[in-house]
């Protein structure tokens, strides 16, 4: 765990019977939460992978905390652990439990929309304002974009392939990257969680990560719902049909844009995100 020359490598907390490696910076005003960071479920993933763009614009306002989920990334794998909303949810509350942190603005990409969901219907009380960033979260016919997302073999070609999926310009799916993201999927242990994570047939994982509609639909928090119009992975229409089901809602639709919103259109993004939450600091009375 000891390479400060790895910047994916960050801060070990201890969450539960495992250790947690954690992204912890900038820092927020008397009454203002952190904000909670949770990446997506690409092979090779982890919170600096998908975050790195947007965490230090955030964090010159407000404090930011982005775990690497259990199974991904420099967080510990514990043998036999079970690798499911339940146990996700849980490592996200002993994080913030260990951080000491109350409340936080909770931001999810994809499976991290499906995760900040469920956080939000179990425990309320801990989650201030909502952003759901090309989400899983409610049910929808697998597309081929995500089975073959979930059902990488580790291989340079075949990372370049899913690159094409993940985003809509060409001009972000460089050699380089390609290279940089299949070596992160080969470190030892990662392919091996990954592909015990979502084994064929993967149409069961997306309904074990939704949450029930009813949930849904009464959730209080004010909820900030984004999406790439051209993405290949999540539809569109999960985005809409969040924002039918919350409340509270609002949907921006980014055009010419796949399912790396937070990347492809990096400084729109964190703007966006940046004025929903200080839309938050100056309305007190929050859910």
């Amino acid at each position: 765990m000891n390479a400060p020359h790895n910047p994916e490598v960050a801060r070990s907390v201890r969450t539960g019977a495992f250790n947690t490696n954690v992204h912890d910076l900038g820092s927020s005003k008397p009454g203002q939460p952190p904000v909670l960071f949770i990446h997506g479920s690409g092979p090779g993933v982890s919170a600096w992978a998908n975050w790195r763009l947007a965490m230090p614009v955030i964090a010159q306002e407000r404090r930011v905390i982005a775990p690497d989920m259990v199974g991904f990334g420099y967080t510990d794998r514990p043998a036999g652990i079970a690798y499911n909303m339940d146990t996700w949810v849980q490592q996200a509350l002993d994080l913030m439990d260990a951080l000491g942190v109350a409340q936080a603005d909770v931001v999810g990409n994809s499976f991290g929309g499906a995760l900040s969901l469920a956080l939000a219907i179990r425990a309320p009380q801990r989650v201030r304002r909502l952003v759901l960033m090309g989400s899983v979260g409610v049910p929808f016919p697998i597309t081929p974009g995500l089975d073959a997302v979930w059902g990488y073999e580790p291989s340079l070609a075949t990372m370049k392939q899913l690159l094409d999926i993940f985003a809509h310009s060409r001009a972000l799916v460089t050699d380089e990257l390609a290279e940089l993201r299949y070596q992160a999927s080969i470190r030892p242990g990662f392919q091996e969680s990954f592909s015990a994570m979502f084994p064929a047939p993967r149409q069961r994982w997306v309904d074990a990560m939704a949450s029930p509609e009813a949930a849904i639909r009464a959730l209080p928090h004010e909820t900030l719902i984004v999406h790439g119009r051209e993405d290949q992975v999540i539809p569109l229409q999960n985005s809409l049909t969040l924002s039918q089901w919350i409340p509270h809602s609002q949907l921006h639709v980014f055009g010419h844009c796949g399912h790396w919103t937070q990347i492809e259109h990096a400084a729109r993004f964190a703007q966006l995100v940046a004025n929903f939450l200080q839309e938050a600091d100056n309305t007190p009375t929050q859910a």
